[in-house]
């Protein structure tokens, strides 16, 4: 898929994309990166993957680093800002892309902790080190998003009920933001083809994504609903803004 952005228009942005060593995140900061910005590359535990992605970039004549940082744990998220600024010396964009909840072995309580705490967190351990006037864009699903009025499979249910809980927490924070002219905008998507949740949901529920298809009559995939938050992340829309992806029909 080409570019949405357009070439050049991030000269002189830095942005920082959570989760994206691989799938939805790479990809927006791939966009990022093509469209001149100079990027940080967050993982948790894929680093090989993450500096491949670096070396990519840079082999293109663009500017990345990876860094690792683990979103529960605060010390982590705070050496990544320190790092990313002193790299770049700015944060211009920050993608609330990683997620999860679906892992096994990680506690009950464990989507919580990561998709609420840890969100908000990360905004407010990320705000000393904002640009005035940047953008945060928060990834969620139509799952979550649209959890209060329409049920999802139970197998989702905990990452829908606190990734809604973590989008609400994140939107009490819009004052703040707003003080210093600092955007803030939900990327919601239907499933995405191709992502490690659409995998998961699948073993544990098979037919789940093939029944979600038929029911929407298109599913987006990684780079295509990528190239949705990217254009969030640089589109004029008010702040609290929702960008809706894919089909909505069946959620109110």
């Amino acid at each position: 898929m080409s570019n949405p952005l357009k070439p050049s228009s991030l000269e002189g942005k830095v942005a920082l994309v959570t989760g994206s060593s691989r799938g939805i995140g790479a990809d927006t900061l791939g966009y990022f990166a093509e469209a001149g910005a100079s990027v940080v590359v967050n993982f948790r535990n894929k680093e090989a993957r993450a500096n491949k992605i670096v070396e990519s970039i840079r082999a293109n004549g663009g500017n990345a680093i990876a860094v690792g940082a683990d979103l529960t744990d605060a010390d982590s998220v705070k050496q990544m800002f320190e790092l990313a600024v002193a790299e770049f010396g700015k944060l211009d964009i920050l993608v609330m892309n990683a997620s999860g909840g679906m892992e096994a072995g990680l506690g009950e309580d464990y989507a919580m902790r990561l998709n609420r705490d840890s969100q908000v967190k990360l905004l407010e351990t990320a705000l000393p080190y904002l640009s005035d006037g940047a953008r945060v864009v928060f990834v969620t699903s139509h799952q979550a998003h649209f959890i209060k009025s329409t049920p999802t499979m139970p197998e989702y249910l905990p990452v829908a009920l606190s990734k809604r809980a973590g989008e609400d927490a994140l939107r009490e924070m819009i004052p703040a933001l707003s003080s210093r002219g600092i955007g803030f905008v939900v990327v919601s998507g239907d499933m995405i083809e191709g992502t490690i949740t659409a995998t998961l949901l699948e073993r544990a529920n098979p037919g789940a994504i093939e029944a979600r298809r038929e029911g929407a009559g298109k599913l987006y995939n990684v780079q295509e609903f990528a190239a949705e938050v990217a254009l969030a992340a640089v589109e004029e829309v008010p702040s609290d803004n929702t960008r809706l992806v894919g089909d909505t029909s069946d959620f109110n």
